[in-house]
């Protein structure tokens, strides 16, 4: 009879996510406002120093994990044996920093290999992707999927009803993931591709399978890296507020992902897998008449 896998052990180190100052508005008045914190969080695997994040610090432990399986340095949740968060371990200085330790089940094979090629992103903060970018595009195969253009509206109401960092300091990029028209989780950090790792991490914790109910959301632009790391997560459709790049665009027509931008309220494009949503005139806004 298998054993079952031991659950991962994770720390709950989650950092305060504002910082108050002070600054002087247009009138000439002194005010205080909050602002994002941003911090350095250096990943060590089984002791070997891989990387540092710059990270809001909501989520430090679901963002390390997911960071990993984007990555593909980890194939299954079941590799890894705990992720400890330490804010008070990093190197004194000017950036507030912390470590996170992975300790892994059997260590990563080939793992200095395959994280010695870095490809740095447009991501916030620089973002960076080990290996060959396009390695498994060919091995990707989305479900179908079908969104409807309320279910895409219910989206964008959702995403503007949500309490969030950016409405109350800015400066930062909101990713959630939906079932349908359904907020699953929203997650904030100073970088996009930070985002979408800590829902990555997040869907590996709480058991939520891909499949063609799940739809991602961002605020920031559909890249290349955004594209692709939706398509990891077998997420066939993405909805921005921003819009999309020209790789990002052909990556998405290659793998067949839906990609929706300009979403806000009741005005949208879809760039990609136009197929996939399901339009409904009653709900469509007129055209501008021109003369």
């Amino acid at each position: 009879m298998p054993q079952t896998p031991r659950p991962i052990r994770l720390t709950q180190a989650r950092a305060a996510l504002t910082h108050n100052i002070s600054a002087v508005n247009e009138h000439g008045v002194l005010d205080v406002i909050s602002i994002p914190a941003e911090r350095a969080l250096t990943i060590y695997v089984d002791k070997r120093e891989l990387v540092t994040l710059m990270t809001l610090g909501a989520a430090p432990e679901l963002l390390v994990l997911g960071y990993l399986r984007n990555q593909r340095l980890i194939r299954s949740v079941d590799e890894v044996d705990s992720i400890t968060v330490d804010w008070e371990a990093g190197e004194a200085g000017i950036i507030e920093a912390g470590v996170a330790a992975v300790k892994t089940r059997q260590g990563i094979h080939d793992i200095e290999e395959r994280t010695a090629q870095r490809v740095v992103t447009t991501g916030c903060g620089q973002g960076s992707v080990f290996g060959h970018l396009m390695d498994e595009i060919d091995r990707i195969r989305l479900p179908d999927a079908v969104l409807t253009q309320a279910q895409l509206y219910a989206i964008t109401n959702a995403i503007r009803l949500q309490e969030s960092t950016y409405k109350s300091a800015g400066s930062v990029h909101g990713c959630a993931l939906f079932r349908g028209g359904e907020l699953l989780t929203f997650v904030e950090d100073v970088g996009r591709h930070n985002a979408i790792d800590t829902i990555a991490g997040w869907m590996w914790m709480n058991t939520v399978s891909a499949g063609a109910d799940k739809v991602f959301y961002t605020t920031g632009r559909l890249t290349s890296e955004m594209v692709i790391k939706a398509a990891q997560m077998g997420v066939p459709i993405v909805v921005s507020r921003s819009g999309i790049t020209q790789m990002g665009y052909e990556v998405a027509q290659q793998l067949g992902l839906c990609t929706i931008g300009r979403a806000t309220n009741k005005r949208f494009l879809c760039y990609t897998a136009q197929h996939r949503l399901q339009l409904q005139p009653e709900l469509q806004l007129p055209q501008a008449v021109t003369s």
